[in-house]
């Protein structure tokens, strides 16, 4: 029997997430402010501004109107960006007390909000309260929207702290070429995915300058030893760090052109600057917000970040991205792990 899904948010994740559930079978209704886009959806089946080779199921129907999205769904799925989630939550819990709804909460975004530093789920739990949602789950890992699209075999990580909730997710998403698995450390699989994208404007930064695989492969490596201590002391799992939403996620936003944070920094390698770079990329780059949030975060907790705190001060203290690079080669000499 069909599931009623409501995806709130029509950019490329939404939209290829959206698509895949429409063609698994679900019946599906994507929420868009856009009404030209709403229209392009219902009538051409085709994103072109997001998603411009995929040709959309007819099962897929698109809505300028929240309480129309919403209505009947099981499963709400917010796919906004970061900034966004705390003003679409609050229009949700509206229109679900109205409704006298408990969907399940689902989120498949990546990123930490400003100012209070609260992973999304967080934010959900504070808006959305317990009598008007069934839990709240959390989709992340090492994927592309375009490469979705394109059927690429996947592999994600899907998060609750209740196990059966997961696995209702899992079954409904999973297919031939887009595969979960269930977890229940929603703090590691939230923390990953958030700062991943900060690592990733970092090793986009060195390609620019023209370093190679070496510098790359030591950024990436150091760049997981400080989200997974960041992670851990908040609470995760250092395990799920290892995993498809921590390792998996920083290696695919690392080393791929489809990485809008990755193109931001290898633009700003290159000597562009940052209000020019996040202008012409037509859509947001989590990670310029991200890196001040982990910044204070991390800084509050007393959590040794160098290079989250190095990629910072490039991109809100106008720092020289040679000189940050040089202050972390010339950081006193320390073991690799610390076993004590």
């Amino acid at each position: 029997m069909a599931v009623q899904v409501a995806v709130l948010g029509a950019g490329s994740w939404g939209t290829a997430l959206a698509n895949l559930l429409a063609e698994n079978g679900q019946d599906v209704k994507i929420w868009e402010h856009n009404a030209e886009r709403v229209a392009e959806i219902n009538e051409q089946h085709t994103n072109k501004h997001y998603l411009p080779e995929l040709k959309i199921s007819p099962r897929l129907k698109a809505t300028s109107e929240l309480a129309d999205a919403l209505n009947g769904a099981q499963i709400v799925l917010f796919v906004v960006p970061t900034k966004a989630i705390r003003e679409v939550a609050k229009q949700v819990e509206k229109v679900l007390r109205i409704q006298q709804a408990r969907p399940v909460i689902v989120h498949a975004a990546k990123g930490l909000e400003q100012g209070t530093h609260l992973r999304i789920s967080q934010i959900l739990e504070e808006e959305i309260p317990a009598a008007n949602r069934n839990g709240i789950v959390v989709l992340s890992g090492p994927s592309h929207a375009e490469n979705v699209a394109q059927k690429d075999i996947t592999a994600l990580t899907v998060a609750s702290h209740d196990v059966e909730q997961a696995e209702w997710v899992q079954n409904i998403f999973s297919n031939d070429y887009f595969r979960l698995y269930t977890n229940q450390d929603v703090i590691g699989v939230e923390m990953g995915a958030a700062l991943k994208n900060v690592i990733a404007l970092g090793v986009g930064a060195i390609h620019g300058l023209g370093y190679g695989d070496n510098t790359k492969a030591a950024l990436m490596t150091r760049g997981l030893a400080e989200i997974s201590r960041l992670g851990v002391a908040m609470g995760a799992n250092p395990l799920t760090f290892i995993g498809l939403s921590g390792v998996g996620d920083l290696v695919v936003t690392c080393t791929s052109v489809n990485s809008r944070n990755w193109r931001a920094g290898n633009q700003l390698g290159q000597g562009a600057k940052l209000d020019d770079v996040l202008q012409n990329m037509g859509m947001v780059v989590e990670g310029v917000a991200t890196a001040q949030s982990a910044h204070e975060l991390a800084d509050s907790m007393d959590i040794d970040m160098p290079i989250t705190n190095a990629i910072y001060d490039v991109l809100y203290q106008g720092k020289d991205i040679k000189a940050a690079i040089a202050e972390l080669m010339q950081r006193s000499n320390k073991p690799e792990f610390n076993f004590e």
